[in-house]
């Protein structure tokens, strides 16, 4: 963001005394035992627990972005610049590492939000320091903090460094852990059901899913198959407990609203969570094609007009707004979600008071939203873009997070970016391994093959077009490796080639 711009330098000003002040009221909340966990544990806990949460979010989000953007260059470039980096890219260069690591990441996404939510999200009933109840309503009860917490401090910010230095961003060892802990829980197979609908998304759409190892062997097929079954007999697990949960009234939902509405609210904000998710894969797949190949119907009509209106700056603009949607309706997909059990109630289908435990902790509504409201909106999505286009419903949401992007609310996160990038000495990319143009023309190896898109992949762009600045257009100017990286990824989305020859 370019803070000369007079609108950029206030919006940045007033979003960082927001944010400010947010987390102030947060830490208030923490303090006075007004939190889930404050409350039911000690605040000394949720004050560890939501700066672990925050900070771990960050290199979460920015670590995709440096993953995702690094698999087409050859690792050996900066094997004795960026060695832990290097051994990063190895790990999901080979095979289709990089799909287990996206897919477990994603889980770590939800997770982290919902610690936070624990952490620091204000119980019902919470006032603070005399607060007037206008004041109240919008930071705490509507959750404006936290959300201004989350997206500014653990993830916009991060993702504009990582984007153009991925390489000094990931060449650390809290990044290679981060990344061995997302392939943990990939091969655990918690999230194996996943598999079974990018089996269904690639069928629905007659393409075969691109992989870069081997077919499997009958032992291999016996271990994957396995692991989707429970998997999926755990899903079914936590629909179970946590429907029965909403219509007993023992989650954190508000007081006063009945067990019907409750699992509507549930249903209502995954799919609103589920279209936010798919609606980037559709968007970007056809960010290319010619006006008349965008789709015939009245409303993909209108909505790529409104996208790819003047010169463009509405897509990176929905791109940020869309970050605010996400993270609002999963601070109140966990509020829906989590178990609370009143002092003497019986537990959920009587389970033990251990089983109970781990019901409470917001664990099952995590799984739920990840496998149910995020992974699987955007396999449909990679596959069937023009359904996404042709939804009403799609246009709306496009017009809500295009109005959430104006109000300059994440401007903070560009201020926080610049302090990391000063302080870490982050340098962009090109000063150790030269622009894309560069290295094309020295034929130093870059390939392709390591991107997983197409049907039956969760194709995602590096992580700055979730906060791209307006001046996008500028900076492909400015950058051809950032101009080359997007342009082969929508290329790719296009075909549903893997960059294989």
């Amino acid at each position: 963001m370019n803070f000369s711009n007079p609108v950029n330098a206030f919006k940045g000003a007033y979003s960082m005394i927001l944010l400010i002040f947010s987390i102030v009221i947060i830490m208030g909340l923490i303090a006075t035992s007004q939190t889930n966990l404050s409350a039911d544990v000690h605040p000394a806990l949720a004050y560890v627990l939501i700066w672990v949460a925050i900070g771990w979010l960050t290199m979460v989000e920015g670590g995709q972005a440096s993953l995702v953007g690094l698999a087409p260059v050859n690792a050996e470039l900066y094997r004795d610049s960026h060695p832990i980096a290097y051994k990063c890219t190895k790990i999901t260069n080979k095979g289709d590492n990089l799909d287990r690591y996206l897919l477990g990441r994603q889980f770590m996404v939800v997770i982290m939000v919902f610690t936070v939510n624990m952490s620091g999200g204000p119980l019902g009933d919470a006032e603070l320091w005399g607060f007037p109840s206008w004041l109240s309503g919008i930071f705490l009860q509507s959750g404006l903090a936290m959300i201004l917490f989350t997206c500014n401090v653990g993830q916009l910010n991060t993702q504009v460094n990582a984007s153009l230095c991925m390489l000094d961003y990931i060449d650390t060892y809290f990044g290679l852990f981060t990344l061995w802990v997302s392939m943990a829980i990939e091969f655990s197979g918690l999230l194996h059901s996943s598999y079974l609908v990018q089996m269904l998304v690639a069928a629905l759409a007659g393409k075969k899913i691109e992989s870069n190892e081997d077919p499997r062997t009958f032992g291999g097929n016996i271990f994957f198959f396995g692991r989707c079954i429970i998997s999926l007999a755990i899903l079914i697990g936590c629909f179970a407990v946590t429907l029965e949960a909403l219509f007993n009234d023992q989650t954190t939902m508000w007081e006063g609203v009945p067990a019907w509405a409750a699992v509507l609210v549930f249903f209502i904000l995954m799919s609103v969570v589920g279209m936010l998710e798919g609606m980037q894969i559709a968007f970007f797949a056809v960010a290319k094609l010619p006006i008349s190949e965008r789709g015939d119907s009245v409303w993909a009509k209108k909505t790529t007009e409104l996208l790819f209106r003047g010169e463009g700056n509405n897509l990176p603009g929905f791109m940020i707004g869309r970050q605010l949607c996400v993270v609002s309706c999963m601070f109140f997909v966990a509020r829906v979600t989590s178990v609370d059990i009143a002092p003497g109630e019986e537990n959920i289908f009587g389970v033990p008071d251990g089983l109970q435990e781990l019901f409470n902790t917001g664990l099952l509504g995590a799984l739920i939203t990840t496998i149910c409201a995020s992974i699987s909106w955007q396999l449909v999505a990679s596959a069937f873009p023009y359904a996404f286009l042709s939804n009403p419903i799609t246009y709306v949401l496009l017009r809500l997070c295009l109005v959430l992007e104006s109000t300059g609310l994440c401007g903070a996160a560009w201020v926080i970016a610049a302090i990391h990038k000063k302080f870490a000495g982050f340098q962009r990319d090109e000063v150790y391994i030269g622009t894309g143009e560069e290295r094309a023309k020295g034929d130093m190896g870059d390939d392709t093959a390591h991107v997983p898109v197409g049907p039956g992949h969760m194709a995602k762009l590096p992580g700055f077009a979730d906060n791209a600045p307006k001046s996008l257009k500028k900076l492909l100017k400015k950058d051809a490796n950032v101009a080359q990286y997007i342009t082969s990824q929508i290329d790719q989305m296009e075909t549903g080639s893997s960059g294989k020859a």
